[in-house]
């Protein structure tokens, strides 16, 4: 028995507008869109309402929906009229996309955190979508099913909409991508533009435990990853996980595995012996 499980990328693109523009197709757009803004703002028709879309919105829309984008002039807060817009859009279909999209209700527009990670999926089809000679074609299509499925993450991350969750999801979102370096709560809090104070209580009253608390977490799955799969020093495992010192791991290691870093390296190359 065949199992028909397709998903193509029929067209991948970004975009920037320094000009008006409009784009309207109130009879559908006969394929799945996924847009991501990613400077500036525009408005599109969401839920049949003219709604503005700024910068980490994503639109979702389905073939039969009607579409519409409109990038107008506006004003600065030097009181000059101006355009700009970038978005990253792709145009797919398929029945993986089917089956994907009617698994879940799917608003219009969603805000999503504007990670490297995130971005770095829509560069990565936009660019194997620009490959002239390309023998692996089906390469897009599996980095969109990571997109779609790495969308479906982040709503169900995010059951609120309030600007006090959105901002505790950044926060956790910069702690994941940088544990393996050094930060401070200083930086943490300056990155979603909030006092060090309001930072650590509304993490804390999203996730229940303290942003260092959460880094360490992080940083310890990361070292035992290493120590597992990789020939690196434990010395080196300690630094490339985000901790200042090889003692300072030692102890915060043996608390969480109970065992030293060493007897976790030899227990677990046995058990994979």
């Amino acid at each position: 028995m065949i199992v028909d499980d397709t998903c193509h990328v029929l067209t991948a693109s970004y975009s920037f507008h320094r000009k008006p523009f409009i784009m309207s197709k109130l009879d559908g757009l006969k394929n799945y869109l996924l847009r991501i803004q990613t400077d500036g703002r525009c408005r599109a028709l969401c839920d049949h309402e003219l709604t503005m879309v700024e910068t980490g919105d994503v639109l979702l829309f389905h073939p039969d929906e009607p579409y519409e984008l409109r990038i107008d002039q506006e004003e600065n807060s030097l009181g000059e009229m101006t355009i700009a817009s970038g978005d990253y859009h792709i145009f797919f279909k398929g029945s993986w996309v089917d089956k994907w999209w009617s698994s879940k209700k799917r608003p219009n527009k969603i805000r999503v955190r504007l990670t490297d990670g995130l971005l770095g999926l829509f560069q990565q089809i936009v660019l194997e979508q620009r490959r002239i000679s390309n023998p692996y074609p089906e390469i897009s299509s599996y980095y969109l099913r990571i997109l779609c499925l790495e969308l479906d993450r982040q709503l169900e991350e995010q059951p609120s909409t309030t600007s006090k969750t959105y901002l505790a999801y950044r926060i956790k979102s910069y702690i994941e991508e940088n544990a393996s370096s050094f930060f401070k709560l200083e930086d943490v809090a300056e990155h979603v533009e909030i006092s060090v104070s309001r930072a650590v209580h509304l993490f804390k009253e999203t996730f229940g435990t303290s942003i260092m608390q959460y880094a360490l977490d992080v940083r310890l799955n990361m070292a035992k990853e290493r120590i597992i799969f990789s020939p690196m020093s434990l010395e080196n495992v300690a630094e490339t996980s985000g901790f200042a010192n090889y003692t300072y791991f030692h102890r915060a290691f043996r608390a969480r595995f109970g065992m030293s870093p060493k007897e976790f390296r030899i227990a677990s190359r046995n058990s994979l012996a």
